[in-house]
């Protein structure tokens, strides 16, 4: 892969108005120093944000293609996310998404269970045109998944095959892997 792969990442938070380092923040800075691997950060505590977000990044920076990882840490349940009190499906992700994703990783953080049919994220996968769709079939409150999410990303910018990365991922870090069920859909 090219060396100069970034990662976009949007977290939702309680309110953008508060200027709190969040740890996901600081774990991509930590990303950056030790792998090499750098990224945009944003909030958002709205859709509307979610959508300016992605919308500033699409027409605005012009390194887009770069972006192989769009890594979302929302709250949220099974296959929804949550901002503002208010549950968006992963239908309504994306068609938000709508071809737009052409060609990417979307990640999601274990902030929310992913757990699609092989229907549903064919669904996502088409209409978003992303390459796949990953992230963890458990959420533990007291067990963030940055640290396999950082691993997930350093063997990202290693390999090409999404199979590869899944196989070395669980050679690497299988109990991980296995307590926050990691999931790749592609």
């Amino acid at each position: 892969m090219d060396d100069e792969q970034f990662i976009f990442c949007l977290e939702g938070v309680p309110d953008i108005e508060t200027n709190a380092t969040t740890e996901v923040l600081r774990n991509l800075e930590r990303l950056a120093l030790e792998q090499g691997i750098a990224s945009i950060y944003k909030a958002c505590d709205t859709i509307e944000g979610l959508e300016e977000s992605l919308n500033t990044l699409l027409y605005d920076d012009h390194n887009f293609t770069d972006y192989e990882i769009i890594y979302l840490v929302m709250p949220g349940e099974a296959n929804n996310i949550c901002l503002n009190d208010y549950y968006y499906s992963f239908q309504e992700i994306a068609e938000i998404f709508e071809g737009k994703m052409k060609g990417k990783i979307i990640h999601f953080a274990n902030a929310k269970i992913l757990d699609l049919s092989q229907d549903e994220a064919q669904y996502f996968l088409d209409v978003t045109g992303a390459y796949a769709i990953s992230g963890y079939g458990a959420t533990m409150p007291k067990l963030s998944s940055l640290n396999l999410d950082k691993a997930f990303f350093g063997l990202c910018q290693e390999l090409d095959d999404v199979v590869e990365i899944v196989e070395e991922l669980h050679q690497k870090h299988y109990a991980l892997c296995k307590l926050l069920d990691f999931r790749l859909y592609y």
